[in-house]
Parts: structure tokens; C-alpha cells; sequence
């Protein structure tokens, strides 16, 4: 697999081609936020995962196709810099949870924990996972022919969950990703996460006991 999941601000995009669905991710920003572009691979259906900055960029990476959506995965500004920017250039529809999509400059159709966001012939499902904000969302790709996909925003990351703010926040997220995502998904998940690299639910589950003990 050529993909490695890499990335650098100004650096080249990395792409990862599944049998139905192309993900394209880019460093964007000072906070080197990552921005994910899913493309249906039958129909050219094209979804954006967090216009997080440079929406010059963003608008490149998505070529004369477009985009049908753009999804923020959370209500922190570093994630949102060219969302305005990017609705505005392709008639996106933008699409956030209903408990932060009150958190972002423009208009916002609201998704709840469950939802399936439609990519050409894929299909994104809604995860909602609380602790990092009170609407943060993972969405998972259920690829037919492979292991699964999750973009997980900043709810988990390589080495531990996402920052909270107290311990209730905290015991929230954990109990989110242990019942919503490592209880239910298995080891050879690929997870795709808001900043840095990429892992795997199988490298990170040995750890589950020692992030909630150190808490955070």
C-alpha cells in the first residue's frame, strides 16, 4: 500500500484509492489541521471532511467536480477557516452536528448520531462521539470490499483521545470511543483523525486502561 497517511503544511496531498472510494488527505493551516476529500469513485461524487484553512487549496483539491458537501467534524474555529469560503465557491451544503452547528459562521444542515451522509454510492455513517465538544462526530466508512474507515476529527487521535476539559468531559469521550468505536469496530480499522498521522484501532486498543487511568 502506497498510502501512508503523511502529510505536511504546503506538502503534497496523499491518496488512498479503495475499490469504490478515493481519499485524498491534505495539511492545511498553522494548527496543521488535516482536510479529507472522499470522492465516489463510480459517480464523482465529491464530500469534504473539514474545510479547515487554505481554501484556495481546498478549491484545487476538489477540481471542476465540485463538491456536493462539506462536513465539519466539530465546532473549533482551526477546523472551519474556509468553510464560508468553500460553501460559497461550489453551492456545498454544509453539514454539522446538531450540537455545534451553531458554532459556525454560516447556515449549517444539522446531523444526529446515526445519520448517513451520502457519497455518490457510499455512504458515510454519523458517529457521535462527546467529550472534545458537545457535537463532535466520527464518520465511519463501511468499505464493502476492505476494512473499515473512520474519520475521527479530534475525538481520537494515535496515543490517546481527544482534549477535554474536565473529567466529565473526559469519562464522556471514553465511553463514546469504547462503546461506539472499539467496541464495535474491529483491530484493522483505519482511522483518519483531525491532525498528524493516521493509526489503526488494533495499535491504539492495548492502550484503552492507561489513557483512562492517566486521564486525558
Amino acid at each position: 500500500m502506497s498510502y501512508r497517511g503523511d502529510v505536511s503544511p504546503g506538502g503534497a496531498p496523499d491518496v488512498r484509492d479503495l475499490d469504490d472510494l478515493t481519499i485524498t488527505k491534505v495539511s492545511v493551516g498553522p494548527m496543521e489541521n488535516n482536510a479529507y476529500l472522499v470522492r465516489c469513485r463510480t459517480t464523482g461524487d465529491q464530500v469534504l471532511i473539514d474545510a479547515a484553512n487554505e481554501a484556495p487549496r481546498l478549491l484545487e483539491l476538489a477540481g471542476e467536480t465540485g463538491l456536493s458537501h462539506v462536513i465539519t467534524t466539530h465546532r473549533h474555529m482551526d477546523h472551519w477557516v474556509a468553510l464560508e469560503e468553500v460553501v460559497a465557491a461550489t453551492g456545498a451544503i454544509s453539514l454539522a452536528h446538531t450540537a455545534d452547528a451553531d458554532g459556525l459562521p454560516i447556515d449549517s444542515e444539522t446531523l444526529v448520531d446515526g445519520d448517513t451522509v451520502r457519497v455518490g454510492g457510499c455512504a458515510l455513517e454519523v458517529i457521535h462521539l462527546v467529550g472534545h465538544t458537545p457535537g463532535s462526530i466520527a464518520l465511519l466508512y463501511s468499505d464493502p470490499a476492505g476494512i473499515p474507515h473512520l474519520f475521527t476529527g479530534d475525538s481520537l487521535f494515535p496515543g490517546g483521545p481527544g482534549k477535554t476539559t474536565d473529567p466529565a468531559h473526559f469519562d464522556s469521550i471514553m465511553n463514546d470511543l469504547e462503546t461506539k468505536i472499539f467496541g464495535r469496530l474491529p483491530d484493522e480499522t483505519w482511522f483518519y483523525p483531525g491532525h498528524g498521522r493516521d493509526s489503526t484501532l488494533g495499535v491504539e486498543r492495548p492502550s484503552l486502561q492507561e489513557w483512562r487511568a492517566r486521564g486525558w
